[in-house]
């Protein structure tokens, strides 16, 4: 139980990992730099380094039979110690980070974004987070660990939630640190849950988490970089098509 321990408070130091990284815009690193019209932060090479380091692990574990014999061993652990465990929960904590953002401007608590941008923001994230996970699902046709399929790499509630609060932390890290620290706990919490329900491996769920932190990234590069810098007037609009969504009209 004590590894089952240490590894899953892997994702719940991820807030201080990531808020490290925040602090490496001070470093002259003018060459991988990509600056962006905001208020004080720079996107840089440096903030895909752990999403980078978390995708590269779930993907080595794809092949190793190490990390193979880890999943197994904490699904193992999990079983034993939680054999009726069955909840549906994480079906909704993958998006209370995201909702948080729109909760508080409604309190009158502004982040570094209107909400009609964060909303494209956000968005943009999950449009990028779904065309990163989905077709990784059908090429690497992993086994979830209740045998029920074949998609199981990488976690996309995990990818989902921890898009989410990169995107919470991002707006809200002028106004308090531990707003972010609070999106990545329940981020966390979504994985570990994913774990608890025989859903997904210890490696899926640190790809996923990798790969939502670098969909937001890539989602505010996109936006504050090539949107926001053309003049053109965007208006933000919902979409009923089979499905809820938005749709981005611009103006000429």
């Amino acid at each position: 139980m004590k590894i089952l321990i240490v590894l899953l408070s892997i994702l719940l130091i991820l807030p201080i990992l990531v808020l490290n990284a925040q602090e490496l815009d001070s470093v002259s690193l003018k060459s991988d730099s990509v600056v962006l019209s905001n208020k004080k932060e720079n996107i840089k090479i440096t903030h895909f380094i752990i999403p980078a380091a978390l995708i590269t692990f779930g993907f080595v574990g794809l092949k190793s039979d190490g990390l193979k014999l880890l999943n197994a061993s904490i699904q193992k652990e999990i079983h034993e110690h939680n054999p009726s465990f069955d909840s549906n929960i994480d079906n909704f904590t993958q998006y209370i980070p995201g909702a948080s953002v729109f909760m508080l401007n409604a309190l009158g608590i502004n982040g570094k974004h209107s909400w009609k941008d964060a909303a494209l923001i956000y968005g943009g994230s999950i449009v990028i987070t779904s065309a990163f996970v989905f077709p990784i699902k059908y090429i690497t046709q992993v086994e979830r660990p209740d045998g029920s399929s074949k998609d199981s790499f990488p976690s996309g509630h995990t990818a989902t939630a921890f898009a989410a609060a990169e995107f919470l932390r991002r707006e809200y890290w002028e106004v308090s640190p531990w707003i972010g620290v609070t999106g990545y706990a329940m981020a966390a919490t979504t994985g570990i849950l994913r774990m608890y329900n025989d859903r997904h491996w210890l490696t899926d769920v640190v790809a996923g988490a990798g790969f939502g932190i670098a969909s937001t990234t890539l989602s505010y590069l996109i936006y504050d970089e090539l949107l926001k810098k053309n003049h053109s007037a965007y208006i933000v609009t919902p979409t009923f098509n089979g499905g809820v969504g938005l749709s981005l009209v611009k103006n000429f």
